[in-house]
């Protein structure tokens, strides 16, 4: 029997504010554990959350970016559960009235994958495991970071799709500023709720939750094994249990955790502590004018008004970073097109071979424009100036004073390289008789020679013209 995935995301995404959600603590990442605590975000008894409003701002730049309705009226909820990293024994968050509803994202090939709602919550604590002391720790400087969560439909079908979509996610979230989504830090990550059915039956079959999922190649195997779990469970005259599993990537498997609870379980009830939120037109239309290109409408125009491929514009869109990279250095040498291909092949290269990610490029962006000009101009060959941009990618050098401090310019003299070619075709009088004599290939041999002799810093084209003038031939 053939059979289908069924995926649902929610996703986590820390917002770049600078203080937490319902308090003043800073939201930094890192510290020393239990130092980003105060009263409110630790749950110390009788105090009170005051909403910050920067997070509204957030929820409603988000929502407007992917297309979803505002709710005008809507408020916060208590999410009961008791776990060791929630002081409160309870999560503010939103389940009755979120800020978000009914909006998509579209992801390659046009498919709209819908999101059910947006919402606004705090973000709990940290149990950190110390296997050699036997023993869990606790680290609550997290508690109390914003969180939007965003919620797509059952619209997934496979890992592909929902890597493409998580992507798309990303870069909007980037693009407006409101997360810097990054996944090694936490800052995005993704509950996977994942399903199978026979291809053709409308009915969902039971799924189950994979938590806090923060890597891209994690989620794709975790996708492709769960799929494959269930498919041979069902195969084998078992059923699905409605649980919530963890993912172990070392071991490419998933383990049951626990069952999955549903909205009853966690008894939620509107939060007496916070007054309901009303949002005007105005405010809706202020947000909408704030927002930036983005990245579907940036790709649009790079194909339209650069001529640049499909398949590079996704790529680089795909990344802030390389996005602000790409008009950087298009500004500084002059030709989008010359940028796109350096970016294509020589920067993902250096990034692949060294394991670095896009928000982590530390050189000026400018530089890589100041190589591209230098090779057009010909002031160098693309040889050097591959060996140059790899020097601003590691050491973040200035390009054009480290051609200079290494005398890898191009001799442009013609009289300089006359000379050095007249010595060549003297030392070299066999060649010269064998090309003569109608011998191609020795003529090709004494390029070679002349562009040594001139150590590469010569352009191959003039170095033929001039060999075809000493020779005579």
């Amino acid at each position: 029997m053939e059979y289908e995935i069924v995926i649902g995301l929610e996703v986590h995404t820390e917002l770049a504010t600078a203080s937490k959600i319902f308090c003043g603590c800073t939201t930094k990442f890192g510290g020393e554990p239990n130092t980003h605590v105060c009263e409110v975000c630790s749950g110390m008894p009788g105090v009170l959350p005051v909403l910050n409003k920067q997070v509204v701002e957030f929820a409603l730049r988000t929502g407007l970016a992917t297309n979803c309705e505002i709710t005008r009226y809507n408020k916060f909820d208590r999410k009961n559960y008791f776990y060791p990293d929630l002081p409160k024994a309870y999560q503010i968050s939103q389940l009755y009235l979120p800020i978000c509803r009914n909006g998509y994202v579209e992801i390659s090939g046009g498919k709209k994958i819908r999101i059910h709602e947006i919402h606004m919550e705090e973000d709990a604590g940290k149990l950190i495991h110390d296997p050699y002391d036997d023993v869990t720790l606790v680290d609550f400087n997290r508690c109390g970071v914003p969180l939007l969560e965003i919620v797509s439909e059952p619209d997934l079908r496979s890992a592909e799709e929902t890597i493409d979509y998580l992507e798309s996610l990303r870069a909007i979230l980037q693009y407006t500023g409101v997360s810097d989504c990054k996944m090694q830090e936490g800052s995005f990550r993704a509950d996977i709720n994942l399903s199978v059915r026979p291809v053709g039956q409308e009915e969902f079959g039971t799924r189950t939750e994979m938590k806090n999922m923060n890597s891209f190649k994690a989620i794709a195997r975790a996708i492709e094994s769960e799929s494959r779990r269930q498919i041979e469970l069902l195969e084998s005259g078992g059923t699905v249990t409605q649980q919530t599993r963890r993912w172990d990537d070392n071991k490419g498997k998933s383990f049951a955790m626990r069952t999955k609870e549903d909205a009853h379980d966690y008894k939620y009830f509107p939060e007496p502590d916070l007054p309901p939120l009303s949002i005007g037109e105005e405010d809706i239309e202020r947000v909408k004018s704030s927002l930036p290109e983005l990245p579907a409408a940036k790709k649009e125009r790079y194909i339209k008004e650069f001529g640049l491929p499909e398949y590079d514009t996704e790529i680089i869109t795909r990344s802030v970073e390389l996005t602000r990279l790409f008009e950087e250095a298009s500004a500084v040498c002059g030709s989008p097109k010359d940028t796109a291909n350096w970016i294509m092949t020589e920067l993902l290269r250096l990034m692949s071979d060294g394991g670095i990610l896009p928000e982590e490029l530390s050189f000026d962006f400018a530089s890589l424009g100041k190589v591209i000009a230098m090779v057009a101009q010909g002031k160098i060959n693309r040889g050097t100036g591959k060996k140059v941009f790899a020097r601003v990618f590691a050491e973040n050098v200035e390009p054009e004073a480290y051609v200079k401090e290494n005398n890898l310019a191009l001799v442009t003299d013609t009289g300089a390289i006359r000379a050095e070619l007249e010595a060549v075709v003297a030392a070299n009088e066999k060649s010269v008789g064998e090309y003569r004599g109608g011998k191609e290939q020795a003529f090709q041999y004494l390029i070679g020679q002349g562009m040594r002799a001139l150590r590469g810093k010569a352009p191959a084209n003039v170095v033929a013209q001039l060999l075809h003038e000493i020779i005579g031939a």
